[in-house]
């Protein structure tokens, strides 16, 4: 479509101040039918009066515009029309906001509902207990209380002493543990 004969009916200081994507949709409405870009480009170059050199600094930049500006559409493989000659798709089915009728089944037991709607609720309640708010203050004061009554007691650094496990001794006939428990305590105490 290159080398048309189509003029715009502006004002050439106006072509000279507007931006280019301004002209392009200009010449776009003028026309009437998609252009290809690069063919758009050379038409836009010539109302403008850009060289060669011109059109090569500022063809991504346009392209760039014309691909955001909502007025432009890609119509094919780089051709490029109006928005405004292409109707806008319409979905066929009608859209209503009309509720739907619930199915009711005869075989649910309404109770039922009634029963979980119950067990939710004291859930619910037992979940929130659990979420007690931390008080990080007191625990920082209760582990200061445990370190000083440690180092009272003087347990830090001592090493314990292993008793011996008398528990895999044997009973003797008619000897129950407790029994053998109160022996070791008379032992212990002589």
């Amino acid at each position: 479509m290159s080398g048309s004969n189509i003029t715009l009916k502006l004002d050439p200081e106006r072509i000279k101040e507007m931006p280019m994507v301004d002209l392009a949709f200009e010449f776009l409405k003028t026309a009437n039918t998609p252009y290809y870009y690069r063919d758009l480009m050379m038409e836009i170059a010539k109302i403008r009066g850009l060289s060669t050199d011109g059109i090569n600094q500022v063809i991504a930049q346009v392209y760039t515009e014309i691909n955001i500006d909502g007025r432009f559409a890609c119509v094919g493989t780089n051709m490029w029309g109006l928005k405004r000659w292409y109707p806008v798709e319409r979905s066929e089915d009608p859209i209503s906001n009309a509720k739907r009728s619930r199915i009711i089944n005869d075989d649910d037991d309404l109770d039922d509902d009634d029963l979980f709607a119950d067990e939710e609720e004291e859930t619910y309640a037992a979940d929130e207990e659990d979420y007690d708010v931390y008080d990080e203050d007191r625990e920082f004061e209760e582990a200061e209380e445990e370190a000083e009554a440690d180092e009272e007691t003087g347990i830090e650094g001592e090493e314990l002493e292993d008793e011996e496990d008398d528990s895999d001794e044997e009973l003797e006939d008619g000897e129950e543990a407790d029994d053998f428990e109160e022996d070791e305590e008379e032992e212990d105490d002589k």
